[in-house]
Order: C-alpha cells, then sequence, then structure tokens
C-alpha cells in the first residue's frame, strides 16, 4: 500500500507533484529509490526545492581597492560546508565583494538586480545558475560597504569564517591590521561607549545590582558596586574599551590614539552567525525507520 506518508516524503525529496510521485511509487511498489530514479529519468524530478533548504554554511569575504579608499565585505551562504569548499562558489563570493565595492548597492535586493560585474546577467541570474550547476541553495546574505578618508583594511580568518572591515578616518596600515585582528578575535559588537543603546546598559546595571545584593550588600552599597562593574560590560563589547590582545596592558582606545589614529566604524561578519541550522538526529532517524 502506498501511504501518504511516502508520498509526502518522495515529493519532498524530489520536487516533482504529488500525482507523479503515487505513480511512480505505484509502478515500484513503494521502493523509494527506484521511484525517484523513474522521476529522473522521465525528467519529472526537479533540481529539488533548493530554495527551501537552510544555507548556514558558505563564505565571507572582503575587497579592498589598491588605493585602500573603499571596501567591502559580504556573506554568502551554502548548505554544506563541502561547496563552501569548492573554486567556483568561491571565486563567485570574491566577484561578490568586488561588486559591492565598486558598484556600490543600497539593498541586497539591488545588489542582486544589478548586472553582474562586467556582463549582461544580473546577479540574481548568475546567482541561480550558480545553484543549478553546484547543485545547492545559496544566497547573498548580508554585505557591508566603507569609503574611508583615511583607509579601509579588511582581515579574513579561518579560511572564510570570520570577515573584519574596518572604516579608519585617519591611521597607518599595521594599525589598521592590529585593529582588524582585534575585532575578529575578541567580537566586540560596538566601537564605542556611546554607541551602545541606554536599555542595554539599564538592562545591565539591574542584572549588576541583583547579584551584589544576593552577595548580602545593601541597596546603596549595591548601587555603588554597579558603577565599578559596569565597565567591566563596556571592556568586553566595546572595541575601544577592549584590553588589546597583543598587550593586555593597554586598552584599543589608548593604542589608536598612541598611533594618531581614528577609526569610524567597523564590520564584523562571522559565517552562518544567527541562522538556525537543522540539526540531524541520526539515531532518532534510526529508529524511526526501524519502527
Amino acid at each position: 500500500m502506498i501511504t501518504a506518508e511516502l508520498v509526502k516524503e518522495l515529493r519532498e525529496k524530489t520536487g516533482a507533484g504529488m500525482m507523479d510521485c503515487k505513480k511512480v511509487l505505484t509502478e515500484t511498489d513503494g521502493d523509494m529509490e527506484k521511484a525517484a530514479e523513474l522521476l529522473r529519468e522521465r525528467g519529472i524530478a526537479k533540481a529539488a526545492k533548493k530554495s527551501s533548504r537552510v544555507a548556514a554554511e558558505g563564505l565571507v569575504a572582503a575587497y579592498v581597492s589598491e588605493d585602500k579608499k573603499v571596501g567591502s565585505v559580504v556573506e554568502v551562504n551554502s548548505e554544506t560546508d563541502f561547496v563552501a569548499k569548492n573554486e567556483e562558489f568561491r571565486a563567485f563570493v570574491n566577484d561578490i565583494a568586488k561588486q559591492v565595492a565598486t558598484k556600490n548597492p543600497a539593498t541586497v535586493e539591488e545588489l542582486l538586480s544589478q548586472k553582474y560585474l562586467d556582463t549582461e546577467s544580473t546577479v540574481q541570474e548568475v546567482l541561480t545558475s550558480k545553484i543549478a550547476t553546484i547543485g545547492e541553495n545559496m544566497s547573498v546574505r548580508r554585505f557591508a560597504r566603507y569609503e574611508a578618508q583615511g583607509l579601509v583594511e579588511s582581515y579574513i580568518h579561518g579560511d572564510g569564517k570570520i570577515a573584519v572591515l574596518v572604516n579608519f578616518e585617519k591611521g597607518e596600515e599595521t594599525l589598521a591590521k592590529d585593529v582588524c585582528m582585534q575585532i575578529a578575535a575578541a567580537k566586540p559588537e560596538y566601537l564605542s561607549r556611546e554607541e551602545v543603546p541606554a536599555e542595554a546598559v539599564q538592562k545591565e546595571m539591574e542584572i549588576l545590582k541583583v547579584q551584589a545584593m544576593n552577595e548580602g550588600k545593601p541597596a546603596e552599597i549595591a548601587e555603588k558596586m554597579v558603577q565599578g562593574r559596569i565597565g567591566k560590560f563596556y571592556s568586553e563589547i566595546c572595541l575601544l574599551d577592549q584590553e588589546f590582545v597583543k598587550d593586555a596592558s593597554m586598552k584599543v582606545g589608548d593604542l589608536i590614539k598612541s598611533k594618531d589614529g581614528k577609526i569610524v566604524a567597523f564590520s564584523r561578519f562571522e559565517k552562518g552567525e544567527g541562522i538556525e541550522k537543522v540539526e540531524e538526529n541520526f539515531a532518532e532517524e534510526v529508529m524511526k525507520q526501524i519502527k
């Protein structure tokens, strides 16, 4: 008997229509592999619903112009880490970084609608072609772009796992490279204390006060302890307040001042961060098959 579950499974696997799936399952007495082969032979199986599959792997990449006045950082996702090692995919991601820097799109949607570098195809058309030839869902997730009065510097860590882009109003390359590595390693969320949202600071202060009172301190003493401890909060999330990874005796802000530098903004992209991945429970899958 061909169950609805079997039809649904084959449909999800091949992207073919419900009736086509039921027909080939009937012809093959419910043999999933033979049914899938039949659909392929008849040209019915689609390159699959790739657009519905989670793309949480991929690469981050950066591009900086030769004069270091313009730079970009991008994240392009794929379904598997295997594809991230594909040279065709890597070249595409690097091209997208260059596209963002040179064409200056305002949004991902605008980027996708632009002509791909010097071709007649749009970025979206090239992306769709890559999905078809490489065989996995891929998506351009995000980008950042800076034009600098001073210089733009970038840093790639872990073969495309983390990318950093920094915009300096003034500064020299050695300083810029050190700051890029700092951002990659220490993961600051903001440039300075002034950028931290007031509600985030207030929430942290409330937590610190409760912690102090739980230690048995009176409310007025707890308030004073909060003022002393809030600095640690800033030193974790603000770049200028962080200890310099190469010399813990100085803060990053002091390092930049000592080199007569001034940083305007930075971006740190970590591949797949914030994307909910589908976790495969193989033991559970085997038990289902046994049952």
